[in-house]
């Protein structure tokens, strides 16, 4: 059996520029991160696309050559859970500098180094490189991991749920702390969340993502203020406000098994305009003025 995890995704990342992938759990989004890694399970293959950087195709690139030039050098990723992600025996500030050692060629005493300054760039105090994981909070082990993401500075930072599992102060500050480091070192990021309030916070462009497909994708204010997608459309009034109506709407049902996807519209059996061909067919991307949108209502002809 082929389950297609992610399905016809496309996308574009500018320079400076902050894509947020939103969706629910299981659509595609992480997915989606790791494939640019190169970071799939082996029981995952590649069955077509392209991802360009700089031009070439980093999919189709002999693998040792991505491992050398692109991955942690050109494209870096922040994995969700940064609690479970360092190595509990191993000091944080020596796991941090491995990209410096393994990539770069930096001895360990260099590379501790310039972690201590990475970790300043991130608000942390020096000292922290010489500590245990166990030995810092969540929210100082989440930096330094961002702090490792940057060591070897690349243009494309890859966040997988960077504030999942902490506290609401902690989250700010590393919303904070990304929008600060987007604009002093210009870089890109895709910021991969199921939290729309984040995603508005920090993005440029929204990718919404449903069971494996990009539904909808254009800029951040039009995808916010002006939706197109029933999904979309929902996921928004589903989200807690400050200000306008208070009562939170839910979306019924469940996303699809990817193993079985319905026929048509892979949101019709949820969606409150479903109409016989969206049952039938499932609908292209069709491009409008300031957005794209996988959708009937949409698509004329």
């Amino acid at each position: 059996m082929t389950v297609k995890a992610v399905d016809d995704v496309g996308f574009r990342v500018g320079d400076g520029e902050t894509l947020g992938l939103v969706g629910e759990s299981g659509c595609g989004k992480t997915s989606t991160g790791l494939a640019l890694m190169r970071m799939l399970p082996n029981n995952v293959v590649h069955l077509g696309g392209k991802a360009l950087l700089d031009n070439v195709d980093i999919l189709s690139m002999d693998f040792k050559r991505f491992v050398a030039e692109v991955r942690w050098n050109k494209v870096s990723m922040v994995f969700q859970g940064a609690m479970n992600s360092f190595n509990p025996v191993l000091k944080v500030g020596i796991q941090v500098a491995e990209p410096l050692i393994f990539k770069a060629g930096y001895s360990p005493y260099e590379a501790l180094g310039v972690v201590r300054k990475l970790f300043k760039q991130v608000g942390l105090p020096e000292e922290a490189a010489d500590r245990y994981p166990h030995e810092l909070s969540g929210g100082m082990k989440q930096r330094a991991m961002i702090a490792m993401a940057l060591a070897l500075n690349p243009p494309l930072v890859i966040l997988d749920e960077p504030t999942s599992a902490l506290d609401v102060s902690i989250q700010t500050q590393i919303m904070n702390l990304l929008k600060r480091l987007k604009k002093e070192l210009n870089i890109s990021m895709i910021f991969i969340s199921h939290d729309l309030a984040l995603v508005s916070d920090i993005a440029d462009v929204i990718a919404v993502m449903y069971a494996g497909q990009v539904v909808e994708y254009g800029d951040a204010d039009s995808v916010l203020t002006n939706p197109l997608h029933p999904y979309t459309q929902k996921l928004l009034k589903s989200t807690p406000r400050l200000r306008g109506p208070r009562v939170l709407e839910y979306i019924t049902g469940s996303p699809p098994s990817l193993a079985n996807p319905p026929a048509g519209c892979r949101f019709h059996p949820r969606c409150p305009y479903v109409f016989d061909r969206c049952r039938l067919e499932n609908p292209p991307p069709t491009s409008l003025e300031k957005a794209t949108v996988r959708c009937w209502l949409h698509r004329k002809g």
